[in-house]
């Protein structure tokens, strides 16, 4: 069986933003709005998500 995995879409600017949380965006790749990207399920990703929830859009596939 495969491994779980997180498809993930930057869906709001990090402008006015903490700049803690613009790194984060930055670090899991995103460099412009609308762009998806799919991440393992594991607690790293999910606790950098977490951090930036309010910016992103998560989907378990």
């Amino acid at each position: 069986m495969s491994e779980k995995q997180l498809k993930v879409t930057y869906i709001r600017s990090k402008i006015g933003y903490n700049k803690n949380q613009a790194k984060i965006i930055e670090a899991l790749g995103f460099t412009k709005l609308n762009q998806t990207k799919i991440f393992p399920d594991n607690a790293s990703i999910r606790g950098s998500l977490f951090h930036v929830r309010h910016l992103v859009k998560v989907e378990e596939i």
